[in-house]
């Protein structure tokens, strides 16, 4: 297998018009999870689309290691470049058999006898559905309907998989048991992943590494502990984790990771000192101590914790955790004990 490179590459659907994707490059390390995360309309399942061969670029080249497999001239065909793609909407064939289902890719490949047989019947193991052979896609569940898509593309052995909002059409606790499913077909099929979600927590859950796009743009690619903690700009900010990004005097910091001391000493400068933007995530508020006094705006109770929003003075909000109850129209006071300079 080899990396999967992004060289510039851009989409656009009418001549002229607005790019759908724009001057996007990245590259895919070989057996990597990336997590292409943004909002809808961003471009992600445009790239996506693009990788498999369902659209061609309009500028830039997609290549696998050496192996150009698209750009602007030419691409090579969806069926020769030994990837396979899960939907949203399964793309099961109903009047046929799980078995059927899975080994298709097999069929149309001219692979038959004993060695399908073994072929299919490991891809199920491996997403634990051998009793279901038989079945037919109408019979099972919406989790076990996402498993046989996933046994489909592991019996090819493919070098990428792409899966295009896997999670969307189930409910929460299934979305959960098939991120452990996700997880364990990465560890096993060794294939480089590139997943499409509009779903912070997923990709965040998943990934090994994540590509935050904004209207047709790549904003940061990172780790997920890196995008959460080190966010590239206020879009970023905003797309990922909970959290505040507030508007507060600026002044030559050098740091970007802010603490409660700076932080005042920056609250202290004059209002005509230029603005800066910080990132407050809700876990780094301390309620109850000598601070900034605030105003509980909202409350939601989550079961260990309570999530509040609040307003300091110059009506800006915030976001914080706590374990006592409190009410609507309550005076706190509070201290951010870290922040990131955006």
């Amino acid at each position: 297998m080899a990396k999967l490179i992004l060289n510039r590459l851009s989409k656009a659907f009418e001549t002229g018009g607005r790019p759908a994707v724009n001057d996007v490059s990245l590259e895919v390390r070989d057996g990597g999870f990336l997590a292409l995360l943004g909002p809808s309309g961003c471009g992600k399942t445009t790239v996506l689309r693009m990788i498999a061969g369902f659209e061609q670029p309009t500028d830039g080249s997609i290549l696998l290691g050496d192996r150009v497999l698209a750009d602007a001239g030419e691409m090579v065909a969806p069926e020769h470049r030994n990837m396979a793609m899960v939907f949203q909407s399964y793309a099961l064939w109903p009047h046929m058999s799980v078995a059927d289902n899975v080994g298709y890719p097999l069929k149309v490949r001219g692979v038959t006898g004993e060695r399908r047989t073994s072929k299919i019947r490991e891809a199920l193991a491996a997403v634990r559905l051998e009793d279901y052979a038989d079945r037919r896609p109408a019979d099972l569940s919406g989790g076990q309907r996402q498993r046989v898509a996933l046994a489909r593309c592991l019996v090819t052995e493919p070098d990428v998989v792409l899966l295009d909002e896997p999670l969307a059409n189930l409910d929460r606790h299934l979305r959960q048991e098939m991120e452990e499913t996700f997880r364990e077909f990465h560890a096993r099929s060794g294939a480089t992943m590139i997943y499409v979600t509009h779903d912070q927590a997923e990709a965040m859950a998943l990934a090994t590494d994540v590509a935050v796009m904004s209207e047709g743009r790549l904003l940061q690619v990172a780790s997920p502990q890196e995008i959460y903690a080190r966010p590239e700009g206020r879009l970023v900010g905003g797309l990922v984790g909970q959290g505040a990004i507030l508007t507060w005097p600026a002044a030559s910091v050098n740091e970007r990771l802010l603490d409660w001391a700076t932080l005042q000493q920056l609250l202290s400068l004059s209002h005509g000192t230029d603005c800066a933007d910080i990132l407050v995530r809700p876990q780094d508020v301390e309620i109850g101590v000598e601070g900034m006094p605030a105003t509980v705006t909202s409350v939601l109770f989550e079961g260990e914790r309570y999530s509040l929003k609040l307003t300091l003075g110059d009506d800006q909000v915030l976001r914080a955790f706590s374990r006592r109850p409190v009410k609507v129209g309550d005076a706190v006071s509070v201290v951010i004990r870290s922040a990131w300079r955006l």
